[in-house]
């Protein structure tokens, strides 16, 4: 840590990795997501990996899980965005993708949230847009967030950028971040690592980080 003016700054993934000052956010892990991305059983092996590893050094962990709300009681915003995937060009033939209580909302079971773990449920793409997120971190003085999930040029990158904004330092664990496409993937990493803020690293770097203290 380098020490300056009344605070300390953390060198390196290992300092900005300690857990008493870093959490880990599980970026939409769920039944109707994760089959949507062609690796999408590998990358829910990274996050069972990223998350064992976290759990065991007793860091925070944070789920996210997106929502739509029904349409009936939607904005302009949500129908906007059906109208764009669904492909339709009427708002009234759009359907809510993912509903709250429903099969597809729920995390998969290989990533079951335990007791003492957090559940933030969102219909936005930042994780920290209108959440609790926030405040829960820093209510516990948490600095640093490690990220990984689905999807990376969705929410992931938005999130990674809204969380640099309120001066969180992001660790993407790039290897558990699925992506619809590759080109996608790339362009989402080019613009972070430009930030020269934002930590890019794999799976196995955290771990050693995390097992290594």
């Amino acid at each position: 840590m380098k020490p300056a003016f009344g605070v300390s700054v953390p060198e390196g993934l290992g300092e900005m990795c300690a857990p008493e000052r870093c959490g880990l956010i599980v970026y939409d892990m769920q039944a109707g997501i994760v089959p949507q991305i062609a690796d999408g059983r590998r990358i829910v092996q990274k996050c069972q990996s990223l998350l064992s590893a976290a759990r065991t050094a007793g860091m925070r962990v944070f789920f996210t899980r997106h929502l739509f709300l029904p349409n009936a009681a939607s904005g302009v915003g949500q129908l906007r965005r059906l109208m764009i995937w669904e492909r339709k060009t009427d708002p009234a033939d759009t359907f809510p993708l993912i509903t709250q209580g429903s099969p597809a909302w729920e995390i998969v079971p290989e990533l079951q949230p335990r007791e003492n773990e957090v559940l933030i449920d969102k219909i936005t793409m930042s994780a920290f847009e209108s959440t609790f997120l926030n405040l829960a971190l820093r209510d516990a003085q948490v600095q640093a967030f490690i990220i990984a999930g689905i999807a990376m040029e969705v929410g992931i990158e938005p999130t990674v950028r809204h969380g640099a904004d309120m001066n969180f330092s992001p660790i993407v664990a790039v290897d558990a971040c699925g992506s619809k496409t590759q080109e996608a993937m790339e362009r989402s990493l080019a613009t972070l690592k430009e930030t020269g803020e934002v930590v890019l690293c794999s799976t196995d770097e955290i771990i050693s980080s995390l097992a290594g203290r």
